[in-house]
């Protein structure tokens, strides 16, 4: 039991701070880690480890400190997570959090998954971009297919 509320103070300070230091956004327990720009609200899953919840929240603080409130395709939302990870690396220093690369790439792979799944032609298997925010468009056979673009369809890897 020590070990537990150890690991609650950790976070209860950690997420203490970044509310004195970032105070035009709120930090939240949930399910799930997620930036609302609609809300200015971090959200983070609270069954993670302190090191999964620390590296989280300065992810998806570096989200919101970036900007990144929508986007238009597959491609741009992996260029804003990789933005977000360059940002969370070098905010980690401030806040004496250890970001793993192999966790980041672990994190990247999971969007490069998506996209790779996503931009793969049902009829021919060829990779091509994106017609708009859900369409895709083969330019081999022609084949035209629909995608969601709800947020959270995206597959995640969890390590725990």
């Amino acid at each position: 039991m020590a070990v537990m509320t150890s690991s609650n103070s950790i976070i209860k300070l950690f997420i203490e701070r970044l509310g004195r230091d970032y105070p035009e956004y709120k930090f939240k327990p949930g399910s799930q880690d997620y930036w609302s720009p609609g809300t200015f609200t971090v959200t983070y899953d609270k069954k993670q480890t302190v090191a999964q919840i620390q590296q989280g929240v300065l992810h998806e603080l570096s989200h919101a400190l970036l900007g990144h409130t929508d986007y238009q395709s597959d491609f741009e939302l992996l260029k804003m997570e990789s933005e977000a990870w360059e940002k969370t690396i070098k905010m980690s220093q401030r806040y004496h959090v250890k970001i793993d690369n192999d966790h980041v790439q672990n994190c990247l792979d999971t969007y490069r998954d998506w996209l790779h799944r996503r931009s793969t032609c049902p009829k021919c298997g060829m990779h091509v971009l994106q017609k708009d925010s859900g369409t895709y468009r083969c330019f081999n056979c022609k084949t035209k297919w629909h995608v969601t673009s709800e947020r959270f369809v995206r597959p995640y890897r969890k390590t725990r």
